[in-house]
This record gives structure tokens, sequence and C-alpha cells, in this order.
């Protein structure tokens, strides 16, 4: 994918061209690998947000002036850097294969922006600040594509969600995780414009006035919108380099000027969190059902007795994982008898995690269940996973994908979808539930604050990945929290499980692979922010100027008879 050399053969006249050639491939490839790294060190497990923008700001340095198939060629060397590692914890169990494919797809999309970073490169050397902008507009519609394709999309590693201890976290208040996408993207571009002009600046600064006269007249001017600036004031030649530097923190400072929600106005209620663990990690925790089960049981009796010797506080509700009852509680007796066991030893109803069989033969649902004490299961108040995991929880292409793994016939049913949001009602707390990956869709989790939820609850089962993976699932849910203003919680069957504030910070985190129960008095919210009022509407704007970036870039190739790559 890569081209070998960008010049063009003396046989060859090189194409009318309004800027200059790009950074040589022998430091572009690698500053591409480099940029995939640094966009991975920003996520948990690691943790280290301000990589991203560096990781942003590297792959458009190598994607700028590129022909497009080099341009993809990088980009793609950055997607399989950042996905590859992020991705791991899917081959712990099913093989390499899945995984690498996985990530080849991932990384697919990247060498889609690599290639667009490349095409809107006539409009980056138009002028200063364009260059900032296109980026952070390239990243938001790379994000929106691959966030829905293929086969409902997989927004995992979005620059958004390595955020969750930046100061640009606030900003998901405002338009959500696109606008934390873009904000962080926009960072990046700012940085590399300054780089860029400070690397033409130091160049151009080496060659004599004759050397550089002609820097702007022969369609090889080094720098984006400007000329060499050799023989300048020392204070406005480096101006273009001061400039997007000073923006670039000026960006992440002002996500601390973002007002959160409060704490909330509502009567104070206490949630308990049980992780009750299972025997063995890895995909044969359906064989272990039944001890799953009884884990879930019995750790809340025992919170039970520790709220009968007054050591611990009654909770209003206590909230199970996925897969907490993979056996139908509901058809099967003994399980719907241990559950109710447990909720009328609590007095609280329980949110349990549970495999539900039909509506047809063959088909399973993911649900979340109010289990309430004295009465059993509240059929009225049942979620059903709107949106399956595909080839995990459904398998498409089922005949296919057996010829890439065996492992897809693990999946024996497939998951039927819900659809309706996830809005319980649980005496006097609404729940807005969502299941395991359903936190890294915007609309998931939107829609069930707009109808009504007053706490946002992730049920998830981490059994057959790693703590990295729940790190990661846990920065989705602060990002969520300080979206829409709520008090959010994770609980998992193996952790991490814990609270989060609406200011996205997390309390009686769990350790992984370990069963705990935690209790915490929360105060619930109703009111709505702007992210949750404008809804799909940011993302909406920011992929149409993307798409118009695009359309621009064409029409001004156009004119400047540039040959495509």
């Amino acid at each position: 994918m890569l081209d070998r050399d960008e010049t063009h053969s003396p046989a060859v006249p090189p194409p009318p061209v309004a800027a200059g050639r790009p950074l040589p491939l022998k430091v572009a490839a690698p500053m591409a690998v480099v940029a995939g790294l640094a966009l991975l060190l920003a996520f948990p497990p690691y943790g280290v947000w301000p990589l991203a923008p560096v990781g942003v700001a590297l792959l458009a340095a190598a994607a700028h002036r590129r022909r497009l198939r080099a341009g993809a060629g990088v980009g793609f060397l950055t997607g399989v850097a950042l996905f590859a590692p992020l991705l791991s914890w899917t081959n712990l169990h099913t093989g390499y294969l899945p995984w690498v494919l996985l990530s080849l797809l991932q990384a697919g999309y990247l060498a889609l922006l690599g290639a667009a970073t490349a095409w809107v490169s006539p409009l980056a050397d138009r002028g200063r600040w364009a260059w900032p902008a296109l980026t952070g507009l390239l990243w938001v519609g790379q994000e929106a594509l691959r966030d829905r394709t293929p086969f409902g999309g997989f927004p995992w590693g979005r620059l958004a969600f390595s955020q969750d201890d930046s100061p640009l976290l606030r900003l998901a208040a405002l338009g959500g995780a696109p606008l934390v996408t873009f904000a962080v993207a926009l960072t990046g571009g700012l940085l590399v414009t300054a780089a860029w002009h400070a690397w033409t600046t130091l160049r151009a600064a080496r060659q004599t006035p004759a050397d550089t006269a002609p820097a702007d007249t022969d369609g090889r001017d080094p720098a984006p919108g400007g000329n060499a600036l050799t023989g300048a004031a020392p204070a406005r030649r480096w101006a273009p380099v001061i400039a997007p530097a000073v923006a670039a923190v000026a960006v992440v400072a002002a996500g601390l000027l973002v007002p959160l929600a409060a704490a909330g106005s509502g009567a104070p209620v206490t949630v308990a969190i049980v992780q009750g663990n299972v025997p063995r990690l890895g995909l044969d925790f359906n064989a272990q059902r039944q001890a799953v089960l009884n884990n879930h049981v019995d750790a809340t009796i025992e919170l039970a007795a520790q709220v009968a010797a007054g050591t611990q506080r009654q909770p209003d509700l206590v909230v199970w994982p996925e897969n907490s009852s993979d056996i139908d509680p509901l058809r099967n007796p003994t399980a719907g008898a241990r559950i109710s066991q447990a909720a009328d030893t609590i007095r609280a109803p329980i949110l349990v995690g549970a495999v539900l069989l039909g509506p047809g033969p063959g088909q399973v649902r993911n649900a979340g269940i109010l289990w309430q004490p004295d009465t059993g299961a509240d059929m009225s108040q049942l979620y059903t996973k709107r949106h399956p995991v595909p080839f995990a929880e459904y398998v498409p292409l089922r005949d296919i994908a057996r010829m890439v793994s065996d492992k897809v016939d693990l999946v024996r049913n497939d998951f039927v979808p819900g659809s309706t949001p996830g809005v319980v009602r649980a005496g006097p707390i609404v729940l807005g539930d969502v299941i395991c990956f359903e936190v890294a869709y915007d609309e998931v989790v939107r829609d069930t604050v707009t109808g009504g939820a007053q706490l946002l609850v992730v049920q998830t089962n981490n059994a057959t990945f790693d703590v990295a993976e729940a790190r990661q699932q846990l920065a989705m849910v602060r990002l969520r929290a300080v979206e829409h203003g709520r008090p959010a919680l994770m609980a998992s069957t193996v952790g991490v499980s814990g609270f989060v504030a609406p200011d996205g910070r997390v309390s009686d985190a769990t350790g992984f692979n370990t069963r705990e129960v935690v209790v915490r008095e929360l105060r619930l919210h109703d009111g709505r922010t702007l992210a949750t009022r404008l809804g799909w509407w940011p993302e909406l704007a920011l992929a149409g100027l993307a798409v118009a970036a695009l359309v621009g870039a064409g029409v001004l190739r156009r004119r400047q008879r540039v040959v495509p790559g």
C-alpha cells in the first residue's frame, strides 16, 4: 500500500501541485507506527491521555501530502499498531485468527482516515488554521463510520474513550463522545501544525537567502499556508509555531470551564453492587452457570446478614451483573427460587442479569429483569439487550464464520435483540440499564436518559476477557456519566465494578477476579445536559463538515490539476 518513493521519475514529469513534498517515506512509516503506539498508551490500562493528541498529530504529519494509496498505507500502520494490542483481550479464549481479523478490520478504518488526510492536504496547505479543523472533522467522520459498520459497528477505541482522566472529558456534557473526539483530534491538529512550522522554520534558517528565495514559487513550499521565514524578525518567524501550540493548550484547558451536573437533588438512595465472581475465567463460564448463580445469591445473603447486624446500610436496590443467572429463572423453578431467596432476605429488588429462552425456538435473550422480594420476577420491568454482539451473541454468515473459527459453534442459539430502551423502574429509582458493550453506543445510552432514567446501570460480564478490557469499559461508563449528568455504576461478574459520579469520578472500584460487594448512597438526577438534548446532532454536523471538506478538497485539486494518487 505504501509508495516506495513519493518523488517522480525524471522520465515522467511531476504533476503541477501547489504544495510541497510529503515527509520521506522512511520517516513517515515509522512515524505512523509510533502514532498507533501513542494512541494505545492513551487508553486504559495505561491511561496516558495526553498521548492521544500526539498520536493524532504523528498520523496527520505522516499522511500529509501523500498519494492516496500511501496515505492509506500509513493509516493502516497506525491502525495495526493501535488495535492489535488494544483488542488483544479478544484472543484469550478464541484463538488468534478472530483477533487478527478484527484488528485488521478496525485498522482498515484508519487506512481510510489516512487516505482522507492525504486527500484534503491541498486545503490544509491553503491556510495555517485549516489543518487542525480538518484533522478533527476527519476523525469524527471516521469514527461515525466505524461505529456503525459492519453489523452495527464496533466503537471500541474511540478517541473520546481515552480521555477519562482528561479535562476534555467534560466536553461530553456539551456534545457527547463525538465532541470529545473532535477536541482531541483538533488538539492533535494544532500540535502537528506547530511542529511542521517549527521544522520548516529551522530548515529555512539553515539556508541562505538565495536558497530560500524561490521556496514558494516552485510549488514546494514546506509549510502549509506559509513561506520560508528566514528573513523575518525572530518573533514573527516563530509566531506560526507558538500560536497553534498555545491554542492546543487552550483547547485542553477549556474543558475545565465546562460546568458539570451537580450530585443530584433527588432523595438519597442506597445501591449495592454484587460481584459474585466465577469459578474459572474463560469461555466455559456457561458450564459453571449454577455455581455463578450461587455465588451471587450467597454474596447477597451475606450482605443481608451485615445489614441485620448493623454493619452495612440497607440497600434500596441490588444490582447483579450480566450472566449472573445463565439458567433461565423464569422457566427453571430452582433458579427462580434461589433468586427469590436472595431478594426476600435482602428485602430489596434485585436487577438480575439473566439469559432467557425464547421468544422462538432456538432463540435466547440477554436481559436485565427486576426481581422483587415476596413477589418474584416483575415482567413489566424487563430489558432485553438491543445490540447483541456479532460473532459472540449471534453469528451472521455462520457457515463462512465457521471456516474462520470453530468457536462460533459455542454460540448455539442466536440472541434476539430487544426493541425498547432499558428504562427499568425499581421503586423510587428509574434505571437506565445497558448491557455490556452497549455502553459504547451513543444512542443506546441516550435513549434510557430521554426515557426518564435517573441512574445509569451497566451490567457486564468480563469473565471471558481480562482486566484491561474491564478498565476500558469503565472509562466508557465515566464518559456516559458526564455526558448525561447521571450517577452511574458498572456491575461485573468478575470486575471491575464500581460507582461513577456525574463528574466522572470513580468510587469503590473492585478488584479483578474477586468476589466483592460494594454499597453506596447516591442522589438521583433528573435534569438533562446539553449533550442529552442535542442527541446525535453534534456528530451529524461534524461528520457533515468532514464530507464537505472531502468535496472541497476534490474541487481544489481539480482547479490545481492535481493527479490523485
